[in-house]
Formats: C-alpha cells, sequence, structure tokens
C-alpha cells in the first residue's frame, strides 16, 4: 500500500503546474522552431531477464496449467470492499484455487507417505526381504531386467539433475538480482530526483520561448514597409504597369513621330524645289538643242537623219517628277507640337513614382502604431515570465522529495534483511531430506503460484488496474479513487490504468492527470486575452493610401487629341508613290552618251561642238540635280514608311489605352482601400500565427514532453514486475519446480537403486543351471551353508 500510495503521490507531481487550451491555427511559420531539451534517465524502460526467462515461461505454462481460471476481479473487488465472506463463500475460494489445492494435497500425502514407506522399507531389509536375502537366483530374464533398471535408474537421476539444476539456477538467480537490487533502486530514485528537479526548468524554458515568437513579430513590424507596401504594390503592379507602359510609348512614338514629320516635310520641301530646278534646267537644255537643230547644217541630207532623230528624241526631257501636289506637313507638325505641349511621359513617372512611394507611405502611418505594439508585447512578455513565480511548483516539489528520501530510507534499512534471506536458498534445501524438501517445495509452490496468478498476471495484462479502477471501490465516496486523491474531484474520469500507460508512453503529466480541471494555465497567461489585444491593435493599424491618380485631365485631353489628330489618315499612298518613281523619264547620263554617239557622225563643225556641249550639260545635270533628288526621295520614302508604320491603327490604340486607363482608375478608386485592408489583415494574421504557433507548442509540449512521467511508470515497473515478480516470484517458483521434480523422482529412483543393487552386490549363493552333478552338487553345499550362516546370524 506504501508503493503505491507512492505512485499515486508521484503522479500527482504538477497538479499545480499548467495547462493549455489548444489553438485552433494549424499554419506553421516558417523559421520559428521550438524544441524542449531533452531529459536523460539512467534506469531502461524495459526488462531482460537473458537465458532463465526460457525457464521462467516454461514455469508459468506448468502453472497456468494448474490454475487456467481467470483473474477473480469480483472477490478481489469484494476484499477490497470488505464484502467477502469466506466462511459463507469458501466454495468460489476453492473454485478459483482447485489446481493449486491438488497439486499441494498430492505434496502433502508424499510428505506424509515417504517417511511411512522408508520405515517399513527399513522393516523389510531388516527382516531380510526387499532384496535383503543374500541369495541370488538366476532367471532367465536376469540380464535384460538389470539393463532396464540400470536405463530406468539413470534417466531418473538425470531428470532429478536437472530439477536440482533448475533450483541452484533459480538459486543463483535470485542471488544476482537480489544483489542488484540496490543498484535498480538507487537507478529509479535518481531517475525520481531528476523528474523533480527538471520540471522547474522546464517550467521557466516554455515561458522564457515567448521571447521567439516576439522577436518574430519586432521583425516584421520594422519591415512593415516591404511586407504589407510591397505587398500592396504587388496588387496593383499587374493592372496598372501596363497601362502607364502604354501611355508612355504613345508619348514616345508622339515625339518621335513630330521628329518623323519635321525630317519628312524638310525633305519635302528640298524636294519640291529640287524637282522644279531640275525641270527648268531639263528646259532649257531643250530649247537650247532645238536652237542648235536649227542650224543649216542639218538640212544637208547626210546630216539631216541625224538632226531629226535628236529632235525626235528631246520630248523625254519632259514630264519631269512633279511634288507640287503633295501637301505639306506642316499642319500635322503644328498640332503635335501643341499635343507635346503636354508632358505625358512626366505625367506616367508621377504616377509610378506614386506606386512606388507605397512601402514608405505604410512605413511613416505605422511609425506610432509600431512602437505602441512593441510596448504591448513587452508587457505580454512580462506577464508571462511573472507564471512561473505564481506556480507554487517548489513548495509541491519539497514534499515529493522528502517522501522519495524516506521511501529510499526505508528501502535501504531493509535491504540487507532481503540479502540475508536470499543466502538461505534453494541449494541448500537440496540437501535436506526428500520429505523435508517436499514441504518446502508445496510451501513454495503455493505462495509464488498465486502470486504469479494474482498479482504477476494481472499486472502485466492491466486487469489489475482495471480492478482499482472500479466506480467507489477504495473509496465508497468516490466514483474515480485516483480522481479523488489527486484532482480531490471523484467525479473526474482518471483511472490507474490510463496513467499507467500514458506513463508508459512517456506523455507529460499535464494530460495524464487531467490537470485541467484545477490549474488552467490558459487564465494565467492570459492568453486569449493578449491575443485579443494583439487583434484589436492590429485592427487599429489604420493605413490609408491616398487615391492614385494615372493622368490628370491634362494628359487625358491629350490622348483623346491625339485620336482625333488625324496623322493616321495622311495619303501616305501618295507619297510613297511620288517618291518610289523616278525624277526624270530617262536616264540622263544614258540619253547624253547617245547623244554624244549620233553627233560624233557629223561633220566637224559648231553643229557637233554644240550638241556635244548640250551631252555635257546633261550629264552635268544628271550629276548635281537627279542624284540628289533621287537621294531625297529615297530619305523621303523611308520615313513616311515609318510613320505610315507607327501611326497604323492609332485611333485604335489610343482608344483601348484610354479604355484601360479609365478601367484601371476605376478599380484603384474601388479597390484600392479594400486592397490595403486585406495586406494589413494579411500582415496580422502572420504576426497572430507566431504567437499561436508558440501556443500550440505550448501546448504539444504540455501535454507530452513537459514533466514526462516514464519515470514513474518505471518505478513501478521495477517494483512490481522487475522486483517482486522476476527477482522474487520467478526465480521463486522456479525453485520449487525443479526441486519438486526431483523430490517426487526420488521415490522411484530409490525403487530402481534397490532392484538394481543386487545384481552387483556379492552373494553368498546363486542358483546355477548347468548338467555337471558335480558341480550342481558344489553349488547345493554352498548354498546350504550360506543359508546356515544366515540363520546363525
Amino acid at each position: 500500500m506504501a508503493l503505491l500510495l507512492g505512485f499515486l503521490l508521484l503522479l500527482g507531481l504538477c497538479e499545480d503546474t499548467m495547462s493549455e487550451e489548444p489553438s485552433s491555427s494549424q499554419y506553421r511559420p516558417g523559421g520559428l522552431e521550438f524544441q524542449l531539451p531533452p531529459t536523460s534517465y539512467q534506469t531502461s524502460d524495459s526488462y531482460d531477464p537473458g537465458p532463465a526467462g526460457l525457464f521462467f515461461h516454461i514455469v508459468r505454462l506448468f502453472v497456468h496449467i494448474v490454475q487456467p481460471n481467470a483473474f477473480p476481479e469480483d472477490i478481489l473487488r469484494k476484499t477490497i470492499q470488505k464484502k467477502f465472506d469466506p466462511s459463507k463463500e469458501y466454495d468460489k475460494i476453492i473454485y478459483y484455487e482447485i489446481g493449486i489445492i491438488i497439486c499441494a494435497a498430492l505434496g502433502l500425502l508424499f510428505v506424509v507417505l515417504m517417511p511411512l514407506v522408508g520405515f517399513f522399507f527399513c522393516l523389510c531389509r531388516c527382516c531380510n526381504k526387499c532384496g535383503g536375502e543374500m541369495h541370488q537366483r538366476q532367471k532367465r530374464s536376469g540380464p535384460f531386467l538389470k539393463k532396464c533398471y540400470t536405463i530406468s535408474l539413470l534417466v531418473i537421476c538425470v531428470f532429478i539433475s536437472i530439477g536440482i539444476i533448475y533450483g541452484f539456477a533459480a538459486n543463483q538467480y535470485m542471488r544476482t538480482r537480489v544483489e542488484e537490487t540496490r543498484k535498480l533502486s538507487d537507478s529509479n530514485f535518481n531517475d525520481l530526483r531528476t523528474l523533480l528537479n527538471v520540471v522547474p526548468g522546464q517550467i521557466d524554458y516554455i515561458l522564457d520561448q515567448f521571447t521567439h515568437p516576439k522577436e518574430k513579430a519586432f521583425d516584421d513590424l520594422d519591415n512593415i514597409n516591404s511586407l504589407v507596401g510591397d505587398g500592396i504594390y504587388e496588387h496593383l503592379k499587374p493592372k496598372v504597369l501596363p497601362v502607364l507602359k502604354d501611355i508612355k510609348d504613345l508619348a514616345k512614338d508622339m515625339k518621335a513621330n513630330r521628329d518623323t514629320l519635321v525630317q519628312a516635310n524638310t525633305v519635302l520641301t528640298d524636294v519640291k524645289h529640287s524637282s522644279a530646278f531640275l525641270r527648268t534646267s531639263l528646259r532649257d537644255v531643250k530649247t537650247s538643242m532645238e536652237q542648235t537643230l536649227t542650224d543649216p547644217q542639218c538640212s544637208f541630207p547626210a546630216v539631216a537623219p541625224t538632226c531629226n532623230s535628236i529632235r525626235k528624241s528631246l520630248s523625254v526631257l519632259d514630264d519631269s517628277a512633279n511634288f507640287d501636289h503633295l501637301p505639306s506637313l506642316d499642319g500635322h507638325i503644328t498640332q503635335l507640337d501643341g499635343l507635346l505641349q503636354t508632358d505625358l511621359s512626366s505625367l506616367v513617372q508621377k504616377a509610378n513614382e506614386s506606386l512606388s512611394n507605397i512601402p514608405e507611405e505604410v512605413q511613416n502611418q505605422t511609425r506610432d502604431f509600431i512602437t505602441e505594439f512593441k510596448k504591448t508585447l513587452n508587457s505580454i512578455q512580462s506577464d508571462v515570465k511573472n507564471i512561473s513565480t505564481k506556480i507554487p511548483i517548489q513548495k509541491t516539489l519539497s514534499s515529493f522529495v522528502r517522501y522519495i528520501n524516506n521511501s529510499e530510507d526505508y528501502i535501504l534499512h531493509y535491504l540487507p534483511t532481503i540479502e540475508e534471506c536470499d543466502s538461505y536458498s534453494g541449494a541448500g534445501f537440496s540437501f535436506f531430506f526428500s520429505w523435508i524438501v517436499m514441504t518446502i517445495v508445496v510451501l513454495t509452490f503455493v505462495a509464488g503460484g498465486n502470486m504469479e496468478k494474482l498479482v504477476c498476471e494481472p499486472y502485466r495484462n492491466k486487469k489489475l488496474f482495471q480492478v482499482l479502477d472500479t466506480p467507489y471501490l477504495l473509496n465508497e465516496d468516490w466514483k474515480y479513487y485516483l480522481s479523488g486523491l489527486v484532482l480531490n474531484k471523484p467525479d473526474v474520469n482518471l483511472t490507474f490504468e490510463q496513467v499507467y500507460s500514458d506513463c508508459k508512453e512517456n506523455k507529460g503529466l499535464y494530460a495524464t492527470l487531467k490537470l485541467d480541471h484545477i490549474y488552467n494555465v490558459s487564465e494565467q497567461l492570459n492568453i486569449t486575452k493578449h491575443t485579443g489585444d494583439i487583434n484589436s491593435n492590429l485592427e487599429n493599424m489604420n493605413i490609408r493610401i491616398e487615391d492614385i491618380e494615372l493622368l490628370d485631365k491634362t494628359g487625358m485631353k491629350t490622348l483623346m487629341d491625339l485620336r482625333s489628330s488625324g496623322i493616321d489618315d495622311i495619303d501616305y499612298a501618295a507619297y510613297l508613290n511620288a517618291t518610289e518613281r523616278s525624277p526624270t523619264r530617262v536616264n540622263l547620263t544614258s540619253f547624253a552618251n547617245d547623244i554624244q554617239r549620233k553627233a560624233n557622225q557629223l561633220p566637224s563643225g559648231r553643229l557637233k561642238t554644240s550638241l556635244k556641249s548640250h551631252a555635257d550639260t546633261l550629264i552635268n545635270i544628271h550629276q548635281n540635280q537627279v542624284i540628289p533628288l533621287q537621294n531625297s526621295m529615297s530619305t523621303m520614302n523611308k520615313q513616311m514608311k515609318t510613320l505610315h508604320y507607327r501611326t497604323s491603327g492609332l485611333k485604335v490604340r489610343v482608344s483601348t489605352t484610354i479604355f484601360f486607363l479609365n478601367s484601371t482608375q476605376d478599380f484603384l478608386t474601388s479597390q484600392l482601400s479594400k486592397i490595403v485592408v486585406e495586406e494589413s489583415k494579411q500582415f496580422g494574421s502572420k504576426i497572430i500565427s507566431y504567437f499561436e504557433w508558440y501556443l500550440q507548442w505550448v501546448e504539444m509540449t504540455i501535454t507530452q514532453q513537459f514533466a514526462a512521467c516514464k519515470p514513474a511508470a518505471t518505478a513501478v515497473d521495477s517494483a512490481v514486475n522487475v522486483f517482486l515478480c522476476s527477482y522474487i516470484v520467478d526465480p521463486l517458483n522456479l525453485f520449487w519446480f525443479g526441486m519438486g521434480k526431483a523430490t517426487m523422482l526420488l521415490l522411484p529412483a530409490v525403487i530402481f537403486a534397490v532392484k538394481l543393487a543386487k545384481y552387483f552386490r556379492r552373494m553368498y549363493s546363486e542358483d546355477v543351471y548347468e548338467d555337471d552333478p558335480v558341480n550342481n552338487m558344489r553349488h547345493a553345499n554352498s548354498r546350504a551353508r550360506a543359508e546356515q550362516g544366515t540363520r546363525t546370524i
């Protein structure tokens, strides 16, 4: 009972410690890890009897065969409640103990009969009976009987030796294990002290871990500009940046188009001037050549064909390129100049800066909030740390330390007595007379068999706990004795079996003993209140981002004017067709070379010289006027193609940009505040998650690791399963099993030994069956003398 009380007191170690309600959040923040420092214990949580375990198992099987009845739970319950009357219900005890009673009766019968049989055996020998006669009668079966007796006696002696070896082994095992009892008790008490000493440190460690979520929250608060501001910016970026990019591209294209128009218009003016000058030059050359061909020499028959041919070819000098029909681009340039008065790029840059400044704006607006919030978290940490001073753990631990010291002194006081009793073992008993040995065997069988069936076996299968957990058993006023003893609340379903199983699994005492019924740490830590304070503080984090104007009214008007500017309506085909034609109808160089070839056919004179001079003039016009004009026309052609490409679909492009601009502006107007609120809530949830994860860890640690009570279960196992059952009951049962078997076999061994002895003793006479009369007479005389001598004696 003292052991049971000690176990209950140990399990009540932390009744004044902690409790925690589980957190609803399952989110595990990254970079926030908690782990309770592990505690090492000396005593092993399992026991291995070694090779002797096989023999113990054989004995248990024998006990189970002798006593197959189930554990008498009802009898034990009535006995504890003092409601069992053996005089009236003895039949139940007899029914349960019938196997042990029969075996004990057989042993007692052996105790009575063995001395009696020995007495009559001695009388028989004294009367020359039972093998006392010194005459050997020869039988034909004599050699066979001699062998049978020899083998039987040998086998019986072997079995007797095995039984004696069992007795010696049990004695040696018990002696060895009893010598280890001191070490076992020391390790168990050291483990219990370790458990008691580590509990206050675990409490402080758990409370100190509040620093980690607090520091994590501080770090996030210091980076609120990136965590909240960047989040808002990232929400807006996919919507806003494409529109701003389109506006910026339009502004860039508008400036590029204006520059291209200016360049094209300059080239157009130059082309018009050059083409007019070219027409004048060609007209003058044509007039001069016509005058030259009026020379009288052209009337000569030999010259006339050449002059006529040249006269007819002069028509190719007419109709050179004329660009007067192409309108000037000054009006479009003026219009774009007016549009460019509004710097759309600057407006876009301003909108981009408004977006980029959101993180800084968030930080500026929350500066005071962060300062106050940090003060709140520091205050919470101070309250949490002060919890350890409010828990009366030291007072509770002191009482258990005293109990452990008293228990250890008690064991150390009686341990030498146990060791002294162990010296009187089965080995010494094996040298006593058989009936005395059997008496010891019967007594140890009854004691050891019942201990195995009534204590060890129900302890292993937990039926003993189930009996102790019977409502109103140990205290008629308490439904559950353990909860009444530990919690002072007997209606709480707290059982010995559940406590032992939980401690065996090394669970924490808080969950094992259901200490939440008497002490709720959440009320002490006030975590719910503080979490509410954190939430309310976070809700007061009022971040307001002013409406972001992507483009003002002037910029919008500029876009609309650009859409109606008509730049994409320019007749690019006319410009391209005009600039893709040749400035002249014929290549002037080829035409001049043809004139020179024809002039060379003429006779020398003024006509020939004049024609060659005109040919040189045409070549000069080609080099100085036609080629530059061609280059200008090519440049203008490329410029107009570029303008045509850039302005193609300008109305649609500008209209689309205006549509998405309006849509995005509406999105900012209606959704910006919601985005700010959403990001703020996410930030708050992240902060809360640190403390929720901390509380989850506190709950898990308290229920599974804090004050893990495995040493208590190990101590109970060491006392009952190891010391009582393995050190005492198992070797005690092995002793009576071996010595009982050896003692029971002594009787047939004596019988076979007596039967075999006469085959090896020296006889005075014997029967001889031979045909020689002389020998027969000699043996007969010898036998007669032997009988006479026997009678004389």
